[in-house]
């Protein structure tokens, strides 16, 4: 919408000067033209190309600068946003005695020239000093603040706003994340996201009202127990239909973090990207790890594929597959791991039996 503004208002512009800049020709000229209706139309529609021409250009400049703002961290951005204003003041304190000057009629257009060429350089002046000097800028906000000190200095990074999706909140386990203290930084729940639940909770389908009303719980258990770090984010794109594509522009927007367990769209942020916590990865992740030789504590629960092996499950729902298992049925076994093998489906663990534990 903003890009169709742009180019808009270039075009009417132009044309407008087109039409009324005749006015501005010598009245010899203008009496040797037979049609000037017909030499408004021409200027006119002349000046409506070039501005839209010129207006292509513009929104593409703008693109571009939007782009690599959504992209600065946060600490940059207010630095240069700092320099800029202190830059326009000073250009403002410097260039005052030369509107006070007795300047000649005919040398008038030195003022407003001097002010532009003075803003511009001043400004760029400023945004570069920030560059250098930026983030010393922190420390007189809050100079007797440690994490403030470290961020200044460069030694941590600023912690990004985490945003859930639908996926991760009805999962549950972001919880847990926050109790260990895993998960900083703030905590936004899209306002898109809390409708898609409210839908997902009304829906006549019992295991889709079950799942969304499982996310809204999940959803109140984390602002009881962390009230000032959950925020209800107001943001919603009515250009954009889907709430997958909505969360990443979100991300962008505000330069966060998407948590979810949902696959596919990981892949797509990832692609644009969005830096993505994924906590069905880093459940994987975090699976222990068994060699050869180590002894593990397992209860039978099935028949394997071959009649002398049993299958067992562990804690995290990995399979081991036990050789000469299949007699040991309904009970717990002490068995030694003789191998692993990693599929698509999940992680495989191939063991045979030591001694009963317990029947």
């Amino acid at each position: 919408m903003l890009n169709a503004i742009i180019i808009i208002s270039f075009i009417f512009t132009l044309a407008g000067m087109g039409y009324y800049g005749i006015e501005l020709l010598p009245v010899s000229i203008l009496e040797q033209v037979n049609n000037l209706d017909g030499l408004r139309a021409v200027t006119a529609g002349s000046g409506a190309l070039l501005g839209g021409l010129l207006g292509y250009i513009a929104k593409t400049m703008y693109e571009r600068l939007e782009s690599g703002v959504r992209q600065m961290p946060v600490d940059i951005l207010f630095s240069r946003a700092v320099g800029l204003v202190l830059g326009l003041l000073v250009a403002n304190l410097m260039l005052a005695p030369i509107f006070l000057l007795p300047i000649p009629w005919e040398f008038a257009f030195i003022k407003p020239l001097a002010a532009v060429m003075g803003s511009l350089m001043f400004s760029i002046s400023g945004v570069t000093l920030a560059d250098t000097h930026g983030r010393a800028l922190l420390r007189l906000i809050n100079p007797n603040s440690v994490e403030t000190l470290l961020v200044a200095e460069g030694t941590m990074k600023p912690a990004s706003a985490k945003i859930l999706d639908t996926s991760s909140v009805i999962d549950g386990r972001v919880v847990e994340l926050l109790n260990t203290g895993f998960l900083e930084g703030q905590v936004l729940v899209p306002q898109f996201v809390l409708q898609e639940l409210q839908r997902i909770a009304d829906a006549p389908n019992d295991q889709k009202r079950i799942r969304g009303r499982r996310g809204l719980d999940v959803l109140n258990q984390i602002k009881d127990t962390y009230p000032d770090r959950i925020v209800i984010h107001p943001a919603d794109y009515d250009d954009i239909t889907t709430v997958d594509a909505k969360l990443v522009r979100l991300a962008q927007d505000i330069n966060g973090t998407l948590i979810t367990n949902d696959f596919n769209l990981n892949k797509v942020a990832s692609f644009q990207k969005v830096l993505v916590l994924n906590i069905n990865e880093l459940a994987q992740v975090l699976r222990p790890s068994y060699l050869p030789g180590d002894n593990i504590d397992i209860r039978i629960v099935k028949q394997g594929k071959e009649p002398a092996q049993g299958v067992g499950y562990l804690d995290d729902g990995t399979m081991v597959v036990v050789e000469d298992g299949g007699g040991y049925i309904g009970n717990e076994v002490r068995v030694m791991v003789t191998g692993a093998l990693q599929t698509t489906a999940g992680r495989m663990i191939f063991a045979r039996p030591q001694a009963t534990v317990t029947v």
